[in-house]
This record gives structure tokens, sequence and C-alpha cells, in this order.
């Protein structure tokens, strides 16, 4: 019953088993569904177990709590989903800061003489998230696989765009017999040109952000209180510690929400 079900998720979900290859799980959809499912459930039960021990402290309605069980799974199960896709666009952030700094080391190598099959060994050796998928290619041609199979397979399950764009271009010359180093030369350059404008674009963003910054996280907090302070001399309203506490702990969540979206939001390019 329960393999069925996991099964019919499977369905409804027909790139699961790509972004599962892309992301370097090894699962099928099937045992990923499962798995998920299950540390969604275990996750779940923990949670309703704790608030219902501080719920009883406090004698509140625990029947409120029947309520939010299927609802806090359903949030868990659909968040953990995602599982795949944070991997990959973690992965794409990493190529996307070496691909041009490696795409050049990749040319200089080629244009002093060097057999691609050991430029590539070289570039695995000197990135980190670049070198890891011309590691596999040097890996599955040294086990029989064409160098043109091997290639066509990273492509199928590259995460980076950019990336893919540079290996469909080596592949291309390849086939061609063409030089893959002046084939390089202008994906490179289109790459960084696409880079800049991307800086470019985050820099505009960055105006209105800190102009929001500063009005939601110092202006009005300042103001706010000072108006507090001024409203409790009048109404007879007393402000204590936990009072404060609450407000600092609201700016303190408003400024990571910030930081945050800053931090997301920023381009992965290094220059």
């Amino acid at each position: 019953m329960a393999s069925a079900i996991f099964q019919m998720i499977a369905r409804i979900l027909p790139n699961l088993k790509l972004k599962l290859k892309t992301a370097g799980m090894n699962y099928s959809p099937e045992e990923f569904i499962k798995r998920t499912f299950l540390s969604a459930f275990y996750m779940t039960t923990g949670l309703v177990v704790s608030l219902a021990l501080i719920l009883a402290k406090f004698n509140v309605l625990k029947g409120v709590m029947i309520v939010f069980i299927p609802i806090i799974f359903l949030l868990l199960f659909s968040y953990m989903l995602k599982l795949p896709d944070v991997t990959i666009s973690k992965k794409e952030r990493g190529i996307t800061k070496e691909i041009v700094f490696a795409g050049r080391h990749l040319i200089i190598e080629l244009e002093s003489g060097v057999p691609l099959y050991n430029a590539f060994i070289n570039i695995s050796k000197n990135y980190e998230a670049v070198g890891h998928y011309f590691k596999e290619i040097i890996n599955k041609v040294d086990f029989g696989t064409s160098m043109e199979d091997a290639i066509s397979e990273a492509i199928e399950y590259m995460p980076s765009d950019d990336f893919r764009r540079l290996l469909w271009q080596v592949l291309n010359s390849i086939r061609t017999g063409s030089d893959v180093s002046k084939s390089l030369g202008s994906v490179l350059e289109q790459i960084a040109r696409e880079q800049t404008i991307e800086v470019n674009r985050y820099g505009k963003k960055l105006n209105p952000l800190a102009m929001f910054y500063m009005i939601i996280a110092v202006i009005l907090p300042s103001l706010g209180v000072t108006m507090l302070v001024v409203l409790s001399s009048f109404i007879q309203f007393e402000l204590n510690l936990t009072i404060f506490l609450i407000l600092a702990g609201l700016l303190a969540f408003v400024q990571f929400m910030f930081l945050s979206i800053i931090k997301f939001s920023r381009p992965a390019i290094e220059f």
C-alpha cells in the first residue's frame, strides 16, 4: 500500500529522477520519496510531542494540536521534497564562481599544446566545483568510455547552464575537428559579459533595499521606542524588560531577514 502511494507521488513528479541525478543523490524517485516521508513523519512526531508537553503546562486545549498535525506534516514533507532543488542551486552557485577562471585555464592549457585529456586532469585538480565534473569525465574515459560520450553524459546532468554551454562547445569542436581553444574563447567572453550584467543588476537592486532597510530596521524602531516611552507616561502603561526584549527580538528578526535577502540575491560571481 505504502509503496503504491510512493510510486503515485513519483509519477506526479516526473522531473524528480533527473533532479536527483543532477543533484548527485543516488536514490530512485520512490526511494527518495519514502525517505522524505519517514523523515517528515519523525520530525512531525517529535515536534508535536514537544508542543504537547509545553501546552500541558499552560493548560491549553490540546485538541487544537490534532488540527495542526497534518498541516505540519504536509509542510515538512513539501519542504523536504525541495532538497534536490536546493542541492542543485548550491552546486550551480559553486560552478558559477569558477566557470570563467576554469575556462580560461583550460584555454591556456590547450594553447600551450597540452592534450584535452591532460588539460581536464589539471582543471580537476585546481577547481573544487568545476573540477568535480571534469574528474567524472576523466574517470569514465579511464574505464573505456569515449571522450565524446563522457562529455555528453556530463552535459545531460549538469546543474549549470553556463558549464553546459562550455562543454557543448568542447563536444562540438571534437566532433567537427575544429580548434577547441578558439571556440571556447567566444563562449567564455559571452558568459563573462552576462555575469557583468548580472552584477550591475544586483547593484541597482541594492539601492532600494538599503533605503528600505534604513526605514524599517533603523528609523522606525528608534521613533517607535521613543513614542512608546512617551505614550506610556500618559496612559499609565508600564514598560518592563519583557516588552523591550520582545521588541529587540522583532528587530533582530527583521535584520536577519534583510541580511538573508541580500545574501541569497547576491550573484555567485567573483572577479
